[in-house]
């Protein structure tokens, strides 16, 4: 066990012929108790603050260990926020992909069928057409037959085919 203050004022030396002087001894040893009071003064005050030192030391690192976790935590949310995102996303492109696609047969089919109904028109116009050209050539035909000059050539008196009708009449 180590010394003490009081165990050094409480020292008693043994007196011997031609001793040391006593007063400068006790000078001497009040002097190393001050000294080792003041020592030991001086260590217990850093052992306090080494306690407390290491109280904040160890405050800190939990802190640490706290900000680590939530660190790794807050990473893997973001990975799996991002793995999420990209798995939605992949998602949202195949459905556009396969609109797109859809949309684009839809497409194709009503072009075919419009350039189909565009040829039928068209023969049907063909169709219309030379109908309608052979309908006029007869009427220009008709309307150049001889038949009508022959027509004019007729000479019937009007008055007669009246008073024939009012014989016709009175009878």
């Amino acid at each position: 066990m180590p010394l003490t203050p009081l165990d050094i004022h409480n020292k008693e030396f043994t007196k011997g012929f031609r001793g040391y002087d006593e007063d400068e001894v006790n000078e001497f040893l009040d002097q190393v108790i001050k000294d080792y009071e003041l020592i030991l003064r001086e260590k217990k005050e850093l052992e306090e603050r080494l306690n407390d030192m290491n109280d904040r030391l160890g405050h800190f690192t939990n802190i640490e260990e706290t900000l680590n976790k939530s660190i790794i935590i807050a990473q893997e949310a973001a990975e799996e926020v991002k793995r999420i995102a990209q798995k939605e996303a992949k998602l949202i492109i195949k459905e556009a992909e396969k609109n797109a696609d859809r949309i684009v047969n839809e497409s194709l089919s009503k072009a075919r069928k419009i350039a189909l109904e565009i040829e039928d028109l068209k023969k049907q116009s063909k169709v219309f057409r030379t109908r309608f050209k052979m309908l006029i050539e007869a009427q220009l035909d008709m309307i150049n037959n001889d038949d009508w000059d022959h027509l004019l050539d007729y000479k019937l008196d009007a008055t007669e085919l009246r008073a024939s009708e009012e014989e016709d009449s009175l009878a």
